[in-house]
C-alpha cells in the first residue's frame, strides 16, 4: 500500500519530455470502442516519449541526489549511463471490475531502445503493478506533466527495469487514469490480476506495431510495490490457475497477509497513512462485494461519513484531503493503542485521538470477530477470500522489504509470508534492515545474500541516514519516508538484479 504523494519528485519534474523525442508520430490506426478482455482500444498505442540512454542518464544526474541514486543503483555509477533508452506507450484495453462488469483500463508499455546487445530484439517482460494511489489520474505513461502522481514510480521501474533491458508493463488499474470505472477496486485479487493479465494480453498486441519494435522472449517476471506486491501475488495465484508460463516473482513491500494486516490494524497498531489506506479498502470491498455496510456512517464517524466514497480514489492529493476535512490527518481510531512492539509505540499512539475516523461501534464489532478462524464479519471474510499466505509457489520468488516499514509492517506480511512458506526451495526473502527479527519459524526461511544484497542493504541505511540528516529537527522524517521513498529504489533495484538471472 505505497502511499503515493510526491516522491522523487525532483527526478520527475526533470522528465521535460515534450523536448525529449516524445509523441506519437506515425501511430494513426484503429481504435474499438468496446474492447473484448485483453484488446487494445486503440492499435498502435501512442508513444508519449522516446528517450535515449545517454539523455535520460543526464536527466536523472541532474536531478541531484535522488536521481543520481537511481543511476548509482542501475549501473553502479551515480554518473553512469544507463545501458538502453526507453520508449513508453500508453496503452489503453478491456478489462472487467470488481463485479465483473466490462470495463476498459490503461498501461505504460515501456521498451528498450539502442544499439545494447539487451536493447533490441526479443527481450523479457516485467509486468510490474504500482503502489496505492490516492488520485484518478495516477498515469504511469504520463511522464509529460511534472504534477503526475505517477512520476516517482514510473521514473523508477523505467530507470531500473526498461533501461536494463526489460519490456515493462505498468498497468494503472481500473478506476485510473481514462478508466471510466467508478471505483477501484483496492486488493481485490480476482479483479486485479485479471487486469494485470488482460494489459499483458493488449501489451504484446502491440509490440510488434511499435515505432521501435521489440519481441517477447518468452520469459516472464512479475512485481510490484506495496499493493502492487499484493497485486503481483495474486497474478501469479491466477497465472498458475490458467497454466500460463511465469519466469519469476518480485513482490515488493507487499501486502500479502491481509487478514492478519487487517486484524493487526484493528487492535491499534495503526500504520503511517491509515486514514488513507482504510477508506481505499473499504470502498474497495464495498464497490465490489456491496456487503460491508448500508452506509458509509455504519464505519465513519459524522464528520467524514459524507462524501468519503468518492474521494477514494478521486481528486484529491494527500494534503487536500486533509485540508478539506475529507479525511484527518492522523487519527483512525479514538483510542486503544497498541504498546508494542516499543519501537512503534509513539507512532500507534499518533493514530487514534480526537477527531478520528473510524467509529467505535465499527472498530468493536471487526475486533469481537478476531477469535474466529473462518471470519463471519464482513470486513475480516473479504480479507480472508484476498489473503495471499497459502499461495503457491512453483518459481523462484523473491520478498524484499524492510522491518521498520511502518505503513506496511514487514512482520506482520513479508515475513509471514515466507514464514508460511518455509522450506519452499523457490523463495528468499530481502530485509533492507539486514535484521532479520527472531519470529518463530525465520530460521527456516532462506534469506538473499551476496555481494549485491551487502551493497544494497548499506546504501538503504545511508539513504535513511541523509534523509534524517538532511531535517535534523524533524523526527518523522523517515518514518514517513520510508514505505513510499525510501525503501522502494533499493527492492526494484533487487528484483532488477534478481531477474536477470533467469
Amino acid at each position: 500500500m505505497k502511499f503515493v504523494k510526491s516522491t522523487w519528485t525532483a527526478v520527475g519534474a526533470s522528465l521535460l519530455l515534450a523536448a525529449c523525442g516524445g509523441g506519437g508520430g506515425g501511430n494513426a490506426g484503429t481504435e474499438t470502442a468496446n474492447p473484448a478482455r485483453g484488446q487494445l482500444v486503440q492499435s498502435p498505442p501512442i508513444r508519449t516519449v522516446s528517450l535515449g540512454a545517454a539523455e535520460f542518464s543526464g536527466q536523472l544526474q541532474a536531478a541531484g541526489a535522488s536521481g543520481q541514486l537511481l543511476l548509482q543503483l542501475a549501473t553502479g555509477s551515480a554518473t553512469g549511463t544507463l545501458p538502453c533508452g526507453v520508449d513508453v506507450q500508453h496503452i489503453k484495453y478491456g478489462t472487467v471490475g470488481g463485479k465483473g462488469e466490462a470495463t476498459q483500463a490503461s498501461a505504460a508499455l515501456m521498451v528498450p531502445t539502442g544499439p545494447g546487445a539487451n536493447c533490441s530484439g526479443a527481450r523479457p517482460i516485467v509486468l510490474h503493478a504500482h503502489g496505492t494511489a490516492v488520485e484518478r489520474r495516477y498515469n504511469m505513461a504520463d511522464f509529460a506533466d511534472t504534477t503526475n502522481p505517477a512520476h516517482s514510480e514510473q521514473t523508477l521501474v523505467a530507470s531500473q527495469l526498461a533501461a536494463k533491458g526489460f519490456i515493462v508493463v505498468a498497468p494503472n488499474y481500473a478506476g485510473y487514469d481514462s478508466s471510466p470505472l467508478p471505483y477501484h477496486p483496492f486488493l481485490v485479487a480476482d479483479q486485479q490480476s485479471k487486469d494485470m493479465i488482460d494489459a499483458l494480453t493488449a501489451a504484446r498486441a502491440a509490440l510488434p506495431t511499435l515505432i521501435a519494435p521489440v519481441s517477447d522472449n518468452g520469459k516472464l517476471f512479475i512485481t510490484g510495490i506495496s499493493e502492487g506486491g499484493f497485486v503481483a501475488m495474486a497474478t501469479l495465484k491466477a497465472m498458475r490457475a490458467l497454466n500460463m508460463t511465469v519466469t519469476a516473482t518480485a513482490p515488493l513491500e507487499p501486502v500479502s497477509a491481509a487478514l492478519n494486516y487487517g486484524d493487526y490494524i484493528m487492535s491499534g497498531h495503526v500504520p503511517v497513512a491509515s486514514t488513507l489506506l482504510l477508506p481505499m479498502l473499504l470502498n474497495g470491498y464495498q464497490k465490489t462485494y456491496a456487503t460491508l455496510y448500508r452506509t458509509p456512517a455504519d464505519y465513519y464517524t459524522s464528520t467524514y461519513s459524507a462524501g468519503i466514497e468518492a474521494a477514494f480514489p478521486g481528486t484529491y492529493t494527500f494534503d487536500t484531503l486533509v485540508s478539506s476535512n475529507t479525511v484527518p490527518l492522523a487519527a483512525l481510531f479514538s483510542g486503544g493503542a497498541a504498546t508494542t512492539p516499543a519501537a512503534f509505540a509513539p507512532l500507534f499512539a499518533g493514530g487514534v485521538g480526537a477527531g478520528n475516523l473510524i467509529t467505535d461501534s465499527a472498530r468493536n464489532a471487526y475486533l469481537a470477530d478476531i477469535a474466529n478462524a473462518t471470519p463471519t464479519h464482513p470486513l475480516r471474510a473479504a480479507l480472508k477470500a484476498n489473503d495471499m499466505l497459502s499461495l503457491g509457489v512453483d518459481k523462484p520468488m523473491l520478498l524484499c522489504g524492510g522491518a521498520q516499514d511502518p505503513t506496511v509492517f514487514f512482520s506482520v506480511n513479508a515475513e509471514a509470508s515466507a514464514i508460511a512458506l518455509a522450506g519452499n526451495p523457490y523463495v528468499s526473502i530481502l530485509d533492507l534492515e539486514n535484521s532479520y527479527p527472531l519470529t518463530s519459524g525465520m530460521a527456516t526461511v532462506t534469506k538473499a545474500t551476496g555481494a549485491a544484497i551487502t551493497a544494497l542493504q548499506a546504501g538503504f541505511q545511508q539513504t535513511k541516514a541523509a534523509t534524517q540528516a538532511a531535517a535534523p529537527s524533524d523526527p518523522l522524517a523517515v518514518v514517513v519516508a520510508y514505505h513510499g521513498k525510501l525503501a522502494p529504489p533499493f527492492c526494484v533495484a533487487a528484483a532488477s538484479g534478481y531477474f536477470a538471472n533467469f
